[in-house]
């Protein structure tokens, strides 16, 4: 009795994990989404990002996103009001004009950090 109660607890650890792993892989990819769409986040209008196609050039290029924002929250706020670090910068703040929401930014945030 105590192996099968060892097998299903090591079981539902398991699968727990992939359940969050799958969670955290569709955090990203609704992320991704969201940079991309020209109607949200539009970060391919000023950044670019490797592989994609039409980047923009006026904004840095995102990459090496989690050695230059090793505090996640840094870039959430970043991309919330980049006005807050740099008043005279061109970036929107998104969050603080309501054109993306915290729980997008957050996944933009996600996606970014794969970078």
């Amino acid at each position: 009795m105590k192996l099968y109660t060892l097998l299903l607890l090591l079981f539902c650890a398991f699968a727990n994990a992939q359940d969050e792993k799958n969670a955290i892989n569709t955090t990203i990819e609704q992320g991704y989404q969201l940079v991309k769409n020209r109607t949200m986040g539009n970060c391919l209008a000023c950044h670019m990002i490797q592989d994609e196609k039409a980047p923009g050039s006026f904004g840095p290029p995102l990459v090496a996103m989690k050695a230059r924002f090793p505090d996640r929250s840094i870039l959430f706020n970043q991309v919330w009001d980049a006005t807050t670090m740099n008043p005279s910068t061109s970036m929107p703040p998104f969050g603080k004009n309501m054109i993306l929401s915290k729980d997008e930014i957050e996944k933009i945030v996600s996606y970014l950090l794969t970078l």
